[in-house]
Order: C-alpha cells, then sequence, then structure tokens
C-alpha cells in the first residue's frame, strides 16, 4: 500500500526533456511571481509554451489546449503527487510522520483510476445540490454574524481574519460534521498545511506542521469511529453508511482518508477566493453599484473572478509513460507543474483578457478548477459559497470598499493564491 500513501515523498526523477527550453531562475515561488503573477505568466506564455524550471524542477506548461490534454489524458497524466511535498522531508520530518497510526491513504485529487471512480461515486453524492442547499441557512447565518462581529468592531477591519477564513472552514466543518467546539484547534491544525505540500518550509516548519498533521489525522480517525456508533445528518455518517452497504467499494480506512483530506482541502481556497472576489469588485465601484443593484450578475461574476484572479493558479501532474508534452519527448516519471495564470488570460481563448468583465460571456472557460475525471469535486461548493458571501456583502454594506495604498502579501506556495491579509472599510 505504500504507493496509495496521502502524502509520498518526491522520487528521483529523469532529466529535462531533451532540446526543452530551460529557464534557470523562474519558480512559481519567487517573490515577484507571488506578488503579481499575470504578467509574468502571459510572458512565459509567450515565450515558451512548455519549459523546464531547474529552480523548481518540474516541466511547466502554460497554454490552455496542452493543459486541457493533460488533464483529461489520466493514464499518462497521473495525479498522484498533487497532495506531496514538493522539496524533500527533513529526517525530523520523516520521523514524525513514521508514527505508526499516521496512515492516511490516497482517496480523490491523488488516488489514480480506477480507484479514484470508485470512491469518487460516493464523495460525489455527498456534493449533490441537495446537500449543499442544507448548508445555506448556516452560512447565512453564520455569515451575518460575522458581519455583525465586523460592523461592531468599527471600519476598517481585516477581512481575513474577521469573515473570509472563518467562514469557509466552519462551514466545511458543518459539512463533515465536526462539533463547533473544536473549530478553533481544527483551523489552527489546518493553517500552515498548504506549505508541507505546495511551499518551501524552513526544517522546523516542516517538522512543526508535519506535528500537526498527524495531530489533526488522529483526530480525523477518532471523530469517524465516533460517528460509526453515533450516526448524524452529515457528510461522514453518509460515507461510514456508504462503507457498510458496500464494504469491498469503499474501506473504512478511505472514509477516514476522505474526512482528513476534505477537511482541509474543502477550505482553503475558498478563503483565497472570497478575498480576490473582494479584489476585483471593490476597486471597480461602477461594477460593485451593478452587484448591489442586481444580485443575479452574481454567479457569472465569480466565473469571471476565478478567471481573472483565481485562488487556484496552479497544480501538478507526473507522467506515467513515456510521452510528448507540446512538441518535446517527456520521459515516464516527469513531474510537470499546470500553470493556470497564463492559460486563464490566453488572448486567443478570451477577448480582452487583462479586463475584467462581470458580462464576459465564456467566463467559465476558466482552468481553475481543472477538467476531466479530477476536476475539483468542491468547485460548485466553492462557487455557491463565494455566491452568498458576495449577496450578503452586497446587500448589508454596499458602502464597503478596499483600504487605500495598503500593501498585499500572499503565502509562498505554488498552487493556491489569496491575500493573507485584506483591509476593508465602509461608511
Amino acid at each position: 500500500m505504500a504507493g496509495d500513501k496521502y502524502h509520498q515523498e518526491r522520487l528521483e526523477t529523469p532529466p529535462p526533456p531533451a532540446g526543452c527550453p530551460m529557464h534557470a531562475t523562474w519558480s512559481p515561488l519567487n517573490e515577484d511571481y507571488l506578488a503579481e503573477p499575470y504578467a509574468i505568466a502571459a510572458q512565459l506564455r509567450d515565450d515558451h509554451p512548455v519549459f523546464y524550471s531547474e529552480e523548481l524542477g518540474y516541466l511547466v506548461v502554460t497554454e490552455m489546449r496542452e493543459l486541457e490534454r493533460i488533464f483529461t489524458d489520466h493514464e499518462t497524466f497521473a495525479s498522484v503527487n498533487v497532495q506531496d511535498p514538493v522539496f524533500p522531508l527533513t529526517e525530523e520530518t520523516k520521523a514524525v510522520l513514521s508514527a505508526p497510526d499516521f496512515n492516511p491513504v490516497a482517496v480523490m485529487s491523488n488516488r489514480p483510476e480506477p480507484d479514484h471512480g470508485r470512491i469518487r461515486k460516493y464523495t460525489r453524492q455527498g456534493f449533490s445540490n441537495k446537500r449543499i442547499k442544507t448548508l445555506e441557512p448556516f452560512i447565512r447565518r453564520r455569515g451575518n454574524q460575522l458581519i455583525d462581529q465586523m460592523l461592531s468592531g468599527g471600519s476598517p477591519a481585516e477581512f481575513v481574519e474577521e469573515f473570509a477564513f472563518p467562514l469557509p472552514g466552519e462551514t466545511v466543518f458543518r459539512f463533515i460534521g465536526f462539533p463547533e467546539e473544536d473549530d478553533e484547534m481544527l483551523k489552527n491544525w489546518c493553517g500552515d498545511r498548504k506549505a508541507f505540500s505546495w511551499g518551501k518550509p524552513t526544517a522546523a516548519e516542516q517538522a512543526e506542521i508535519a506535528g500537526q498533521m498527524l495531530s489533526y489525522w488522529r483526530y480525523c480517525r477518532e471523530f469517524t469511529a465516533a460517528r460509526r456508533d453515533d450516526r448524524s445528518d452529515d457528510f461522514t455518517s453518509e460515507l461510514i453508511d456508504a462503507h457498510e452497504a458496500n464494504p469491498d467499494d469503499i474501506t473504512y480506512r478511505e472514509v477516514e482518508s476522505v474526512v482528513y483530506g476534505l477537511s482541509f482541502a474543502g477550505h482553503e481556497a475558498v478563503t483565497a477566493a472570497f478575498c480576490n472576489t473582494l479584489l476585483c469588485l471593490l476597486p471597480r465601484r461602477d461594477v460593485w453599484a451593478e452587484i448591489c443593484a442586481d444580485p443575479s450578475l452574481i454567479p457569472n461574476a465569480i466565473e469571471e473572478v476565478m478567471r481573472f484572479n483565481s485562488s487556484q493558479i496552479g497544480w501538478r501532474r507526473l507522467t506515467t509513460v513515456d510521452t510528448k508534452v507540446g512538441d518535446f519527448d517527456v520521459p515516464a516519471g516527469t513531474p510537470i507543474f499546470m500553470n493556470f495564470a497564463g492559460a486563464n488570460r490566453q488572448p486567443d481563448i478570451f477577448d480582452a483578457p487583462d479586463d475584467f468583465d462581470i458580462h464576459r460571456p465564456n467566463a467559465a472557460h476558466n482552468i481553475s478548477f481543472g477538467k476531466g475525471v479530477h476536476y475539483c469535486l468542491g468547485a460548485r461548493f466553492a462557487k455557491y459559497e463565494t455566491q452568498v458571501m458576495t449577496e450578503m456583502l452586497a446587500e448589508r454594506i454596499p458602502s464597503l470598499r478596499l483600504v487605500e495604498n495598503q500593501d498585499l502579501s500572499y503565502f509562498p506556495n505554488i498552487n493556491f493564491r489569496g491575500p493573507t491579509k485584506l483591509m476593508v472599510a465602509w461608511d
């Protein structure tokens, strides 16, 4: 089962493809790219649709058509590495994660076919429109409570701490079934997870995060065991029911691992999406006025946010056989970094791609949630949450605006993008 581990250390990779353009210094972790990736990504795309990043050690793909091909050919381009650390683990970190009871298995984003499809049919049921709709009362009730707290504290306010971080986390915890009294502990354990799989933490940071992951896994196992004995109206109980009805089709360890994976993945990108939505809408006062006057414009506006300033601007794959990427022969075992930032603003697909347009007819053609069998299971959930958030803020604080001249910073990682802090004000 070693190949099915949820987190695996990066294996030795083959040399760069012969004749492939080499970039000695570019990495998605570079400070200039983290601060403003889109102009750099467009130049990379225009210079070389496919190139090799020496700093990252990955083949980089920047053009929409090739990204879509890679996503849809899941047999040649496996998803097995998407949760793995980008850089080697320290011996101290390995020791932490070698605990006998730390044994989550790959289940969704990083599980290849046919097992991915076998598990997904049960998790997809949990993400039905019916289940999502049952969460709307909680989202609106808790969202309005957070708005009340933010307003009572006075203008200006820091939006991530006041709203964008707590609401998505608490929503996914209610979806899974975690009790409210554990929210703060769980959010603390989640806080730095993206550094482990998608960043470049220091040795000390890596070991500390590994300890949090171990605690988180143990919590998820204990919670799942408790739900096995005492079911409720939540996603975990549904998965346990599915396991007991089909024990050979979805194992108990897979149920535990889905809970472990979802409880992080279900909110990190949504927090970023909340912030990126405000970064797109609030500086454009005429657009914000349109949204406030006509909330029916919000769904397409959210699609345009996902295209123009996505909360996820990269993802990974690993070649399983010798193949071609672009014009180059690529050996099996080559890690691929799929750079969405250039593709989502590709001028032959999107007219005036650097303009933010909530009326754009093909905004939903963005690649931010992937494509094919691994299309993000939570995409509909994330967009729905972001839509409800936008509706509430437009209705309750139409004078909401960004504090001028604030410096935005972004947590260094290769996939997710949203400001760590965002100051907002109102009249």
